[in-house]
């Protein structure tokens, strides 16, 4: 399995750790975008083209195993996390992603689109 870099560390306890543009590695984004779970809420917020709710995308799967995923893109860099009032947001960190991999992100999402068009046709 590759590592993938540890975030950099928060300064407040409602403040979440996320990896500098100069942390975030091909090989991170790469497995954290592998699990069809992950890749279902990046797809989610590329979207949605703003910050959601974790409750905003459902998942087939526990509330302890959506938190794991979540976690796994905000360390990866894929996505970015913060608190408003009680809620959790997230947004994709496609700028970013972009300026590191680009058309990565587009081709990634293309050919997820391609893909699920193909299973639900089968």
């Amino acid at each position: 399995m590759t590592p993938v870099p540890r975030a950099s560390a928060a300064t407040s306890p409602r403040e979440l750790a996320h990896p500098s543009c100069d942390e975030i590695r091909l090989e991170g984004v790469l497995h954290a975008l592998s699990d069809p779970m992950r890749l279902r809420v990046v797809r989610e917020l590329a979207v949605a083209d703003a910050e959601v709710a974790c409750s905003y995308i459902e998942l087939p799967v526990t509330k302890s195993t959506t938190t794991h995923h979540f976690r796994v893109l905000r360390e990866a860099g894929v996505i970015r996390q913060t608190y408003r009032g009680t809620a959790k947001l997230n947004g994709l960190r496609r700028d970013d992603l972009d300026a590191l991999f680009p058309g990565l992100l587009d081709a990634v999402l293309a050919a997820a689109e391609v893909q699920s068009a193909r299973l639900a046709g089968s």
